[in-house]
């Protein structure tokens, strides 16, 4: 069996939430043009895993963006790894002066619609940005005090 390699992200008040590599789509990942997550989510074809509880989407900005007028982040889903006919399940587009580090992407839950693989889906809007990282997970809950209000 793999050995499951996990981390924890501390927010501006100091509060820690765990989070497991096997749900990561993006790490530090810089988005200087539009691309798609680092990686790809195996959540199994025909299994829904947006029913009953929600699973939280956690999707924070790492480094401050510049340039760029606003930045487009989809859920994307695919029968295949190669998403060759995926489907958008939702998407925020956050405007450049929300896009500072600490921030949240408002992406709650992983929506429903699940076709089997799972990616986000970063588009810049406006001229390309030389700074600005985000990472997001699927994780099990974001506690009310990780939260930064």
């Amino acid at each position: 069996m793999p050995l499951l390699k996990s981390n924890t992200f501390e927010n501006r008040k100091g509060k820690y939430i765990m989070l497991d590599e096997q749900l990561q789509f993006s790490e530090d990942q810089a988005i200087t043009a539009t691309a798609n997550s680092t990686n790809i989510i195996d959540l199994g074809v025909g299994r829904e895993v947006a029913f009953g509880t929600p699973v939280p989407l956690l999707a924070i900005v790492k480094e401050d963006f510049n340039n760029l007028t606003n930045l487009k982040v989809a859920v994307m889903t695919s029968a295949t790894a190669d998403f060759t006919s995926s489907v958008e399940l939702a998407s925020s587009t956050v405007l450049a002066a929300n896009l500072k580090k600490g921030k949240f992407i408002p992406l709650s839950f992983l929506p429903a619609g699940n076709k089997g693989y799972v990616r986000l889906a970063y588009t810049v809007n406006g001229t390309a940005p030389t700074t600005g990282k985000i990472s997001a997970y699927l994780v099990d809950a974001i506690p009310q005090s990780f939260q930064d209000k």
